[in-house]
């Protein structure tokens, strides 16, 4: 019998879900996905004790319905060797992922924001990741020469960093022009077969959020 697919419960947009897409694809892992649209379907999975805090992401896989993004996360870089060869190298990708997804969260809430508050927000966004975060990866890049963040193989980390920054690209275009490790390294982990991919339209990639995606992610989570 064929192993069932992991099937991902969120709205119809990036949001917290966008980094396991990137991760299934880049794994080559093919999912499902059932999209949230009202606010009776969350109230159903939660009546049915499908979410543990009451809240998605949610992913059925493995018999398992995972919740916390970054559990599920998790699960899924070790079961595709993609969380480093041992405890040292698995710290490792986790505080370099842990920190892109503090700058990653910044760009998940930011369509949520007032639009005075929006402009404000791209400029701090893009301070943060000029000043504190992308100096870190381009320092890392340079000193072991490496095509990937940690032990010359992709891991989680590689392709968080990717994400944060083709989104954070959307908003900055030049935002890596003082970074020329960074660049290097997104052409060669975007040119990864399975990343190609889900790089390519028709894929599970979502688009940048719009308006209608707003809207919906307010009338099932608001009160």
């Amino acid at each position: 019998m064929m192993a069932t697919k992991p099937k991902l419960h969120y709205p119809n947009g990036r949001g917290r879900m966008e980094s396991v897409r990137w991760v299934l694809a880049a794994a080559g892992v093919e999912f499902d996905e059932e999209f949230l649209e009202t606010k009776e379907q969350l109230q159903k999975l939660q009546d049915g004790n499908h979410l543990l805090f009451q809240q998605v992401p949610m992913v059925e896989i493995d018999g398992m319905k995972l919740v916390q993004t970054r559990s599920i996360l998790h699960y899924i870089a070790d079961k595709h060797h993609l969380f480093g060869k041992d405890l040292k190298e698995r710290t490792l990708i986790d505080m370099y992922v842990e920190g892109t997804l503090d700058l990653l969260e910044l760009i998940i809430m930011h369509p949520f924001l007032k639009p005075d508050d929006q402009q404000k927000e791209v400029v701090n966004m893009a301070q943060k990741a000029i000043i504190r975060y992308f100096p870190v990866f381009e320092k890392v890049l340079r000193g072991h020469g490496q095509r990937f963040l940690v032990g010359n193989q992709l891991s989680l980390a590689d392709i968080i960093l990717l994400q944060t920054i083709l989104a954070l690209e959307e908003k900055i275009p030049n935002i890596l022009s003082a970074f020329p490790h960074l660049q290097e390294f997104t052409v060669k982990i975007s040119n990864i077969p399975t990343i190609k991919k889900f790089l390519e339209p028709g894929s599970k990639k979502k688009p940048p959020p719009d308006d209608i995606y707003v809207r919906t992610v307010y009338n099932i989570f608001m009160p």
